[in-house]
């Protein structure tokens, strides 16, 4: 059985590109949610098992983009958990 689960993590807009790129290499993120510092949405992205290089390259671009216009911003993830199975 798995789980979803949220996180959120406040980056300046310097470190952004970074910070996603190390959760993608994750491998267990399902979505990730960039807002600006007064929470509104300014993108998000659906991540599935298998995404890599060509697909990942306009998600990374707009996510790069969007680091040159914040200087603070929160990113939110999405993470599926597996959970044992309690069986009593």
């Amino acid at each position: 059985m798995t789980k979803t689960t949220k996180e959120e993590f406040t980056v300046s807009g310097e470190d952004l590109l970074r910070k996603v790129k190390e959760l993608i290499n994750e491998g267990n993120i399902r979505r990730i949610i960039i807002k600006n510092k007064d929470g509104k949405n300014l993108v998000e992205f659906p991540l599935t098992i298998g995404v890599v290089g060509v697909v990942l390259a306009p998600v990374l671009a707009a996510v790069g983009a969007i680091a040159a216009l914040v200087t603070e911003c929160t990113v939110v993830v999405e993470r599926e958990i597996e959970e044992a199975d309690e069986k009593a």
